[in-house]
């Protein structure tokens, strides 16, 4: 996946762009989507409420949230939260992605569902998928949008071999970069998609600075990820292996960076009924449209990570080792939660 850096300072008015929306994230919601599919926007305050169970998965309108992040900051970096890490995470991960984290984490359903607010009304649209790997991502994206308006980025040489084995994205350019200096001038692309990549982020803010800065005017940028799982054993998991942001810190995000109607999909597996407290790697899916030609408003320091610097490779051996420890959890989730649904009722949260 590709990376990024820049974090976000909190307090979401304090960079806001002048005359930016003040929205608001629903307080309190940590983790609460209801399955896949969606119903009709509603506001806010009737999100708080967590749906019925079987209900189809919210479109939130959104913004800055005013009660405090409950997630670790993304100033402390978990374990595979790091470039290096990540790399060498995927290196092995890749032989395997498709059909093993897929299936419990990332459907087809699922893709289609977040991609959805996207819009991707037009085969003209010109489209970055930012830390695409394999492309599974890509290949909901080439339904709607002509290949060759595609281009396809990431930070690993081994995911996007996979992706250059798929017939479906013949055409589409494929590429190796990085999410937080991406390689196209200013005012490029209609679309900017990204879909499991921020967790890997060392900096989230610098990420979605980017996105904004590669966008056209009124173009608009579709970040899909993890949320922050409310249960204590999955929270830990989460925090030590990679980032699992809030559903506030997402908007929070987004509005810095100086995107307006930035709004919030949950998103889920079929058989992940209830309030899900265990947390799945992609969890909901934000939207921002560009606001002003040019670059983000926002202005940041230095990057967080510096892939130049030599490691200490004791140090690097034992964050790898130890956030693939931690990711074996997450590969056992969906597995515990498909088995509850194959024996709870339906109609019962689980």
């Amino acid at each position: 996946m590709a990376m990024a850096s820049a974090h976000a300072p909190s307090g979401a008015g304090s960079l806001a762009p002048r005359g930016a929306p003040r929205l608001r994230a629903p307080a309190g919601l940590g983790y609460l989507g209801l399955g896949p599919s969606r119903p009709a926007l509603r506001p806010v305050a009737l999100a708080r409420r967590a749906a019925p169970s079987g209900a189809r998965s919210p479109l939130l309108r959104c913004a800055a949230a005013s009660s405090p992040p409950v997630a670790r900051p993304a100033s402390a970096p978990r374990f595979i939260q790091h470039k290096k890490e990540a790399f060498w995470f995927y290196r092995f991960l890749s032989i395997v992605y498709d059909h093993v984290i897929n299936p419990g984490h990332w459907t087809e359903d699922m893709r289609d569902d977040a991609l959805e607010p996207a819009d991707l009304h037009s085969r003209k649209l010109k489209v970055v998928d930012v830390g695409g790997g394999t492309g599974f991502t890509t290949l909901g994206i080439v339904r709607h949008v002509d290949p060759a308006n595609v281009t396809l980025l990431d930070q690993s040489p081994h995911q996007l071999d996979k992706a250059r084995q798929k017939e479906a994205l013949k055409g589409v350019q494929i590429m190796e970069g990085d999410a937080e200096d991406l390689p196209f001038p200013t005012d490029t692309f209609d679309r900017y998609v990204s879909a499991g990549s921020i967790e890997y982020w060392p900096d989230p803010q610098r990420g979605i600075k980017e996105a904004y800065r590669v966008l056209r005017l009124g173009g608009k940028a579709c970040l899909i990820g993890p949320v922050h799982p409310t249960f204590w054993l999955s929270r830990f998991f989460a925090d030590m292996w990679m980032l699992f942001p809030t559903e506030e810190e997402y908007i929070e995000w987004f509005t810095k960076a100086g995107f307006k109607d930035v709004q919030l999909k949950r998103i889920g597996p079929k058989w992940y009924r209830g309030v899900r407290r265990h947390g799945l790697i992609m969890g909901c899916s934000v939207t921002g449209v560009k606001r002003e030609s040019g670059d983000s408003p926002l202005q940041l320091g230095p990057k967080a990570e510096d892939v130049s610097k030599p490691v200490n490779p004791i140090t690097f051996f034992f964050r790898f080792l130890m956030g693939t420890i931690c990711a074996a959890y997450y590969v056992l989730v969906p597995i515990y939660m498909w088995i509850k649904d194959q024996i709870v009722p339906k109609g019962m949260p689980i």
